[in-house]
C-alpha cells in the first residue's frame, strides 16, 4: 500500500473517501488478498462433486466423473445444466476390498485415446497410503459400459508415496506418462505402455514432480497439459476436505520436459515449495482444488470443486476458462 495512500487513510475525508470505494477495489488496494480470482462459472443442477474430471464426447455432451462410490457420474449437454446419473461401475471390482473397507472408488481421470474413453482412478482409505489406481476402459464412456482393467500401480505402508490422484498425459512423440500422488513425498510420474495403459517395461523411473520438502507434505491431485511449448503441472495444494475450514488451493509449474524440472514463475522448484497460485479460497468459495483440464471448443475449461460457504461448506462444481496469453494459466 502506497505512502500517499497511508496519508489519506489518516485523513478524516480519506477515511471517507475509501469507505466510498467499491469492496472489489478496496481488496484490491490490501496485499496479499484473493480479489484477483473470479467466482465459478455458472453451473446447475447435480452440481455436488468432489475431484471432477470431464471430457465433451463428438456429439458435443460433456461426460463428467467423480470421487465416489463406484465412481459418480454427471452429464451435460450445454456444460451448465449437469444431471446425475448411474455410477460408471454398476458392480464394483472385488479387488477394491483390498485397499479400502468401504470400498468406493476416489479423484478419477477420464480422457480419449486409441478410439476409446480410459479412466484411471484411486482406491484408498483416507489418510493412508495403502492405495491402488486402477484402469478402465469403454466405447462410450457412458456408466455400465465400463471394463475394469485393475490395479496400475500401488503402495503400501513401506512406500514412500501414495498411488491416488491419477493423470494420464499423452505427449506429441506418442508417449504415455502418467502421474499420481498424495503427500507424503509428493507427485510422481512413470511412463505407462499405451498397448496395456500400464506401467512400461522399458523405462521403470519414478520421477518427482512436486514435493514440500519443509513443513506440510500437502500437495497433491497433479494435471499435466502442453501449451506453446511448455509442460504445465497443476497441482492441489494444502488442506482439503474439511469444508469450510479447507485451505486447498490451485497452483501450477511449467517444465521443458514432462518428467519435469517444473518451477513457478518466480523460478522456485515445485519439489522445493514451489508453485504459482491459479485459484484460491475468495469469499464463499472455499478451498478449490481437485482439478482437471478440459480443451474445450472456446478454450481450456479448469474444471475443480470448491467448499460452499453459504452452503455449510458443501463441495460443489467449479469451472473457469483458462486465459494463456501471459505464458502461464489464468483463470476468468
Amino acid at each position: 500500500m502506497s505512502r500517499t495512500l497511508l496519508r489519506s487513510i489518516r485523513s478524516t475525508t480519506g477515511r471517507r473517501a475509501l469507505l466510498a470505494l467499491p469492496a472489489a477495489v478496496l481488496l484490491a488496494l490490501v496485499p496479499g488478498t484473493a480479489s484477483a480470482y473470479p467466482n465459478p462459472g455458472t453451473v446447475t443442477g447435480s452440481t455436488v462433486v468432489h475431484d471432477p474430471t470431464m471430457v465433451r464426447t463428438p456429439v458435443g455432451k460433456y461426460l463428467l466423473y467423480a470421487t465416489g462410490g463406484g465412481v459418480g457420474h454427471r452429464a451435460s449437454t450445454d456444460r451448465i445444466a449437469f444431471r446425475a446419473g448411474a455410477d460408471a461401475f454398476g458392480s464394483r471390482p472385488g479387488w477394491w476390498s483390498r485397499y479400502s473397507s468401504v470400498p468406493e472408488a476416489w479423484a478419477p481421470d477420464i480422457s480419449y485415446h486409441g478410439g476409446k474413453y480410459l479412466m484411471y482412478y484411486s482406491v484408498s482409505s483416507f489418510g493412508s497410503n495403502t492405495s491402488a489406481i486402477g484402469l478402465a476402459g469403454s466405447t462410450t464412456g457412458e456408466p455400465g459400459t465400463w471394463t475394469d482393467h485393475g490395479a496400475v500401480i500401488t503402495s503400501g505402508p513401506d512406500s514412500d508415496h501414495n498411488a491416488i490422484d491419477p493423470n494420464l498425459f499423452v505427449d506429441d512423440d506418442g508417449k504415455w506418462w502418467l502421474s499420481f500422488g498424495s503427500w507424503w513425498t509428493g507427485i510422481k510420474m512413470i511412463r505407462v505402455d499405451p498397448a496395456t495403459g500400464k506401467p512400461y517395461a522399458g523405462d521403470t523411473t519414478r520421477h518427482s514432480l512436486a514435493s514440500r520438502p519443509t513443513g506440510t507434505k500437502a500437495v497433491e491431485a497433479p494435471y499435466v497439459v502442453k501449451r506453446n511449448g511448455f509442460y504445465y503441472l497443476f497441482a492441489s495444494y494444502d488442506t482439503c476436505c474439511a469444508g469450510t475450514n479447507s485451505t486447498y488451493k490451485i497452483k501450477v509449474g511449467r517444465a521443458s520436459s514432462p518428467t519435469g524440472p517444473y518451477y513457478d514463475k518466480n523460478g522456485v522448484a515445485m519439489t522445493r515449495n514451489g508453485g504459482t497460485t491459479v485459484l484460491e479460497s475468495h469469499g464463499r468459495y472455499i478451498g478449490p482444488g481437485g482439478q482437471s483440464v478440459l480443451k474445450d471448443v472456446d478454450g481450456d475449461l479448469l474444471v475443480y470443486h470448491y467448499y460452499d460457504g453459504q452452503d455449510n461448506g458443501t463441495p460443489k462444481l467449479g469451472v473457469n476458462l483458462l486465459d494463456w496469453s501471459s505464458g502461464w494459466p489464468v483463470a476468468r
